[in-house]
């Protein structure tokens, strides 16, 4: 055994046994947050708008606090960047986290000297439960990759500012820099093509053992160690065991990243955020994500389908059920007061608080009053490519409005791993299992004022393509599952697969 898994194996059981222990006092941890957080808040210039000097418990603070976006939370950090002290959070963030909103333009999130270690340790810790759990501790002498955005950071009013990864890439523990891949250097790159390149290269002949990354980047890697080699990825990297992944549900991509690879490797689901760690996969043998309730975040949740009233309702951790969606609302030692995160997520338990990501609040289609969400869409597909035997690479729908009666519908923009048998049939399956999923888009097709879905096939590698094209390609940008609009649509047909016209 080797030094450093044979470190590990105390060092995780350790860490296994505090967060076993945090799940029973996951309630009291959270009051005592949000206590923290408003003694904190009363002395900055948020807080004393907010009046947190006389908030002295949850429901005052939910009075006291309203909900707010980026946008609404955009003038405190503008005054940030103007050279401020004490705005959002004691003194001034040690980074801001760089990153793309979809109405929001560029985001600055702040990041704290006490919100560091959210994002540091939750990450480690995730690892260090499933060394505990399994007892797999080899891959920690192995070759592992950490994907991250350029390191390299710019200064906004003498703060370090860029991407969440590339933040974190500063704060590798030194015991991990020589298993790091990337090298620094290819890690600065910024034309994805290239970086994933230069990656392939630098990787090739090592031994693997861990791979992280979102589920589409993981995915065109394969494809281009595949492409080099001839080989299967479990065979090119004998040793590897470990696969970590978030960004986005990782249920669609499974089949056929296993299938790259060959053969089964354990996962690790991570539900990270620039605004925060929310929650990690803790257990090989449960379902869904424990929530991190000790680590500087208070949480909130509202009724999805309320999150945009002018007065939803709001309930802290206590008050959660299962099987509910949830939209997202933090508060945190970063400085987000009754942060709208844009997340839905459902809870599979409560003892312990365990949920599963459900969707985007702003990625639905209600185009017609049926306002289905991401967890509906995929469940369907993925129901319907195990009945046909289909692997999807990538898909997502968008409302096709028609000024004719009964002649609008959903159309899916699919672009397929294996083409099923008979496309009319697949669609039919589909849709079949769309209705069973949301009632209103079943009485809209039962009532003839909606078409069934049609699918749109796209061409090999078209949603590549579609992301190259706006600049988007690689790193942690991922196509929403589905729009109520249709601006992804539209440029999505230019990728259509010409091929497939006659059979659709």
């Amino acid at each position: 055994m080797k030094i450093k898994s044979f470190l590990a194996k105390p060092f995780a059981a350790y860490i296994y046994k505090g967060i076993r222990k945090g799940i029973s006092t996951a309630i009291a941890d959270q009051e005592n947050i949000l206590k923290n957080l408003i003694k904190v808040g009363r002395n900055t210039d948020f807080g004393k708008e907010a009046g947190l000097d006389k908030v002295n418990d949850y429901a005052e603070y939910r009075d006291a606090v309203a909900l707010r976006d980026y946008e609404q939370m955009k003038p405190w950090i503008e005054k940030i960047k103007a050279g401020r002290h004490n705005v959002l959070w004691k003194g001034k963030p040690i980074y801001f986290a760089k990153t793309s909103g979809t109405t929001s333009g560029t985001k600055y999130i702040p990041i704290t000297k006490d919100s560091i270690p959210n994002h540091i340790n939750t990450a480690r810790n995730a690892l260090l439960c499933y060394m505990a759990e399994t007892g797999n501790t080899k891959f920690a002498d192995g070759k592992m990759i950490f994907l991250s955005g350029s390191p390299e950071l710019e200064r906004i009013a003498g703060i370090p500012t860029g991407r969440l990864s590339g933040i974190v890439n500063h704060h590798v523990p030194k015991y991990l820099r020589s298993n790091q891949l990337p090298s620094y250097e290819t890690n600065c790159i910024e034309d994805w093509e290239t970086k994933l390149g230069k990656i392939v290269d630098e990787t090739i002949d090592k031994n693997m053992t861990l791979i992280s990354g979102i589920p589409p980047w993981m995915q065109m890697y394969f494809d281009e160690l595949i492409k080099r080699s001839g080989k299967k990825v479990g065979e090119l990297f004998p040793n590897f065991s470990v696969m970590v992944q978030g960004g986005v549900n990782f249920d669609p991509y499974k089949a056929k990243l296993f299938e790259s690879i060959g053969r089964k490797v354990d996962t690790i689901e991570l539900f990270p955020a620039s605004e925060g760690f929310f929650a990690f996969q803790d257990s090989q043998n449960a379902e869904g994500l424990l929530l991190n309730t000790n680590s500087g975040i208070f949480f909130e949740f509202v009724p999805a389908a309320e999150i945009f009233n002018d007065m939803p309702t709001r309930f802290s951790l206590k008050d959660v059920k299962v099987g509910e969606n949830y939209a997202m609302i933090i508060n945190s030692n970063a400085g987000l007061w009754g942060y709208n995160l844009g997340d839905t997520v459902k809870f599979v338990s409560v003892d312990p608080y365990r949920l599963v990501v459900t969707g985007r609040t702003k990625h639905f289609i209600s185009a017609f009053g049926e306002h289905v969400i991401g967890e509906e869409v995929e469940a369907s597909m993925l129901k319907a490519a195990a009945e046909e035997n289909v692997h999807i690479t990538e898909f997502t729908v968008a409302p096709f409005v028609s000024a004719d009666k009964g002649k609008s519908y959903h159309e899916w923009f699919v672009e397929f791993e294996t083409m099923p048998a008979d496309l009319f049939v697949f669609a039919k399956k589909l849709d079949n299992n769309l209705r069973i999923k949301n009632s209103y888009y079943e009485d809209l097709v039962g009532g003839n004022i909606l078409q069934p879905l049609k699918i749109t096939p796209v061409k090999k590698n078209g949603f590549i393509d579609y992301m190259k094209s706006i600049g988007k390609l690689g790193g942690q940008n991922k196509v929403p599952r589905l729009s109520n609009d249709r601006k992804i649509a539209d440029e999505l047909v230019k990728f259509e697969d010409e091929s497939m016209k006659s059979e659709v």
